[in-house]
């Protein structure tokens, strides 16, 4: 097939899933050409018909929506992701929920419904309601959707736009990926990670479908993703290993 094999992936999967795209075609000689960005935007560009072949979601919901309408096959589990906070200060997991509530710190996250990121932040300020009620409405206003949406910034090409926004001041906390973490810190080491606390964490499973009428290279593509050669890169890169179901 012209062009290779056709992927949208998360944003998130980027760097993961090109090096494994490399390791497909070095195996079995066909490309991988990928697509990028925020999962919710990507399925709606898949609904309306743009030649996707295999859509890897950073969540289950959106390639099951497209197994529900009839465009995609069986939705499998193939990787897991949690979220973290990154900084440009220097706090403890125990000061987490103070940091995010003070009226002085900005904080940051995805946009909801277009991109998973965005919902499991908002999916954190509802726990966080459980243990100081009226703190999921604070959150909730003051959240910066600095990411993940239609009109939001994009990155330049090999740079870390979370690093770019938590080191320009945009954001003082942002709430996103602790692989999307790892690689802005790797950017800018003066960066802190912090670890949310238990009863705050959330964690991601990505979901992942092939497009109906795609080629047997793009299913063949799929289980390499879900192989040990696939799983073992996924996890070099920060990600737990995804168990089919």
């Amino acid at each position: 097939m012209s062009g290779g094999v056709r992927l949208y992936a998360a944003g998130s999967l980027r760097t993961a899933l090109t090096e494994v795209g490399t390791a497909f075609e070095e195996k079995s000689g066909t490309a991988v050409q990928g697509t990028f960005g925020a999962s919710g935007l990507l399925r709606e560009r898949i609904e309306k018909g743009e030649g996707a072949e295999v859509f890897a979601s950073a969540n289950m919901e959106h390639p099951q929506a497209l197994e529900r309408a009839g465009k995609a096959g069986r939705v499998r589990l193939f990787a897991r992701n949690r979220l973290c906070a990154l900084s440009r200060e220097e706090f403890s997991s125990g000061q987490f929920l103070d940091r995010l509530l003070d009226p002085s710190v900005k904080v940051g996250t995805s946009t909801p419904k277009a991109d998973p990121s965005g919902d499991y932040a908002f999916e954190l300020f509802a726990k966080a309601e459980k243990l100081r009620p009226g703190a999921r409405s604070a959150l909730e206003k003051k959240a910066l959707k600095l990411t993940g949406g239609p009109d939001s910034p994009q990155s330049p090409k090999g740079r870390s736009l979370y690093a770019m926004l938590v080191g320009d001041g945009k954001a003082d906390v942002f709430l996103l990926y602790c692989t999307a973490a790892a690689e802005a810190r790797q950017e800018n080491p003066a960066l802190r990670i912090v670890t949310i606390p238990e009863p705050l964490a959330v964690g991601a499973d990505y979901g992942l479908t092939v497009v109906k009428g795609a080629t047997a290279d793009a299913q063949r593509f799929a289980d390499f993703i879900l192989s040990a050669a696939g799983q073992t890169i996924l996890v070099k890169h920060g990600f737990a290993r995804g168990e089919d179901r």
